[in-house]
C-alpha cells in the first residue's frame, strides 16, 4: 500500500516537472504545449459563438473577487447551480439575479420537492398564478395546519391548493413531510375517511411484515400509549398487507386476524427489546412459543425470521 501511495506521487511529481512515458521534455517545451493546447481551445470555443468559461474563471481568480456572475454563464449551467438552494436562499439571489431567481422552473421544483401531490397541480393555473406564490401559500398552510390541523386544510381548500375530498387531502399528507406529525395523529384520528384513503395508498407488496409495518408507521404515526386507535391502525394495516400480497397470504396460510396478532407480537418484542427499563430481554425461543400459543397456523421459521429482522434493525413503530 505504501509503495503504490509512493509510486503515484512520484508520477505526479515526474509529470510537474516535464518527464512522460515517452521520454524527456523539457518544462519550456512543455509549457508552450499547455499554451497552444489552451489557445486551441479557447479559439474554438470562440469560433463556436460561446462562452469561453476556462477565460471567464481565470480572469475572475486573477481578480480574486467573489462569486462568479451568473448572468455571464449559461442560463442551463446557472439554473442547474440555482437549483441546489433553498427557498430562503433563492429569495436571496433574488435580489442580486431577478430573472434567473425567479424563474418558473426552479420554483416548480421547490414546491413539488417538499409537496408531492397538490390539487392544483393537475389543474389550468388561474389568471396571475406562479409557483413562487404557491410556495408561500404551501409553506403559510403547512405553519398552519402544525398549529391547528383544521385550520390549516381549510387553508389549503380555500387558496385552491386541495380539492375538498378525502381522497386528495389524503394524497397530500402522503406527499408531505412539513407536517408536524403529533398533529397528523390528532387529525387522522377524528377523520377517518381520510385515514382509510391514505392506507390505501401504501403498497407493501413483496416486503417482509416487520419492514412494511416500519413503512405505515412512518407515514401513519403510532400513538404513544395502547388504544382503541391504535388497535384501528393496526387493524387496517393487516387487512391492506392481505390485499397487497394474496399469494403470500395463501402460501402461509395467514389472515388479516393472524396478521393482526403478528404486528401487536412485533410492538410487544420491539419495546422488550430497546427499551433501557426491560432488563430480562425476551429470548428468541420465548418470542416463538408466545406468538404460535396466539396464532398456531404459522411456522415457527417464520416467526424465527421476525425475530431476527427486530432484533437487527429494531423498532418498528420507532
Amino acid at each position: 500500500m505504501g509503495q503504490g501511495l509512493w509510486r503515484v506521487a512520484r508520477n505526479q511529481q515526474l509529470q510537474h516537472q516535464g518527464y512522460s512515458g515517452q521520454g524527456y521534455l523539457t518544462r519550456e517545451h512543455g509549457r508552450r504545449i499547455a499554451t497552444n493546447n489552451v489557445s486551441n481551445t479557447s479559439h474554438r470555443k470562440q469560433a463556436q459563438g460561446g462562452i469561453d468559461i476556462y477565460h471567464l474563471l481565470k480572469t475572475r481568480k486573477s481578480k480574486q473577487e467573489g462569486f462568479i456572475n451568473l448572468e455571464m454563464l449559461p442560463p442551463e449551467l446557472s439554473f442547474t447551480i440555482l437549483s441546489y438552494l433553498n427557498a430562503t436562499d433563492l429569495c436571496l439571489a433574488s435580489c442580486v439575479w431577478q430573472d434567473l431567481a425567479n424563474d418558473e422552473l426552479l420554483w416548480q421544483g421547490l414546491c413539488k420537492s417538499t409537496w408531492g401531490h397538490c390539487s392544483i397541480y393537475n389543474k389550468n393555473p388561474p389568471l396571475g398564478f406562479s409557483f413562487r406564490k404557491l410556495y408561500m401559500q404551501l409553506d403559510e398552510g403547512s405553519l398552519t395546519f402544525n398549529a391547528n390541523p383544521d385550520e390549516g386544510v381549510n387553508y389549503f381548500m380555500s387558496k385552491g391548493i386541495i380539492d375538498d375530498s378525502p381522497k386528495e387531502i389524503a394524497k397530500f399528507i402522503f406527499c408531505t413531510r412539513t407536517l408536524n406529525w403529533k398533529k397528523l395523529r390528532i387529525y387522522l384520528d377524528e377523520r377517518r375517511d381520510v385515514l382509510d384513503d391514505l392506507v390505501t395508498l401504501h403498497n407493501f407488496r413483496n416486503q417482509f411484515l416487520p419492514n412494511a409495518l416500519r413503512e405505515f408507521f412512518r407515514h401513519i404515526h403510532a400513538p404513544e400509549e395502547r388504544g382503541e386507535y391504535l388497535e384501528t391502525l393496526i387493524t387496517k394495516f393487516s387487512h391492506r398487507f392481505c390485499a397487497c400480497n394474496p399469494d403470500l397470504m395463501r402460501e402461509l396460510g395467514l389472515s388479516p386476524d393472524a396478521v393482526y396478532v403478528l404486528c401487536y407480537s412485533l410492538i410487544l418484542l420491539s419495546i422488550d427489546l430497546t427499551s433501557p427499563h426491560v432488563k430480562n430481554k425476551m429470548s428468541k425461543r420465548e418470542f416463538i412459543r408466545n406468538t404460535r400459543r396466539a396464532a398456531q397456523n404459522i411456522s415457527e421459521d417464520f416467526v424465527g425470521h421476525l425475530y431476527d429482522n427486530i432484533y437487527l434493525i429494531g423498532h418498528v413503530a420507532a
